[in-house]
């Protein structure tokens, strides 16, 4: 009986993981997580991100979004696309990631909203160093795509002399918060285009000129 019990336990353990884990694939993300993985994989966008699902939003983080068999670029620029605010998390070895800046600009080209995190790095410490195997191109963009977000206010962590736990509860509360100020805007035109098309009707109704 015991036996029974703690598989049948085991078994709807495996199947909420499971379902957790298909609606998290499934959802289109409203926050991408733009990082260089070997400096803050295990601080701040691993818990940027276990934070914000705690808060009920589908942030975008590599490891974590993407599975095998995935085409590593449709998968990233479906994320990018899809999100509402993109957080970049700036670190001293961020620029050497091809990754990273293709994400950047990716975002800026999009007309994202991007929250820049500086973390144990200045704004002006940040470089797009040509290394031989980019192109021209590749280097405008990223070039350009950096500049914008090092003239971003955004938020600043030391890690030899602060509170993580403190900086990422902090850093979701401003997340979320211009998550809740893109949604209010876009209720906001949502409604002032579904009185336009209601007043549009009334007057074509009525037989009177449509406003231009």
């Amino acid at each position: 009986m015991q036996t029974s019990l703690a598989m049948k336990g085991l078994f709807n353990y495996h199947r909420n993981s499971a379902q957790v884990l298909a609606k998290r694939l499934i959802e289109p993300c409203d926050v991408f997580l733009n990082h260089r993985s070997p400096d803050t994989k295990r601080t701040v966008a691993t818990l940027l991100y276990d934070n914000l699902r705690m808060h009920g939003f589908n942030p975008f983080l590599d490891e974590k979004n993407m599975k095998p068999g995935d085409k590593l670029f449709d998968k990233i620029n479906g994320g990018v696309v899809e999100c509402k605010i993109g957080v970049a998390v700036f670190s001293p070895r961020y620029c050497e990631s091809y990754f990273c800046l293709h994400e950047l600009a990716l975002l800026t080209a999009c007309k994202k909203k991007v929250i820049p995190i500086f973390c144990d790095v200045k704004p002006s410490q940040l470089h797009v160093v040509n290394h031989g195997n980019w192109s021209n191109d590749e280097l405008r963009r990223f070039r350009w795509a950096l500049d914008e977000a090092k003239n971003t206010v955004g938020l600043t962590f030391n890690s030899s002399k602060g509170n993580l736990s403190e900086f990422v509860a902090n850093a979701s509360e401003i997340i979320i918060e211009s998550m809740t100020e893109l949604q209010n805007e876009e209720q906001m035109k949502y409604m002032q285009m579904k009185q336009m098309t209601a007043g549009n009707h009334f007057r074509k109704h009525m037989h009177l000129p449509i406003p231009a």
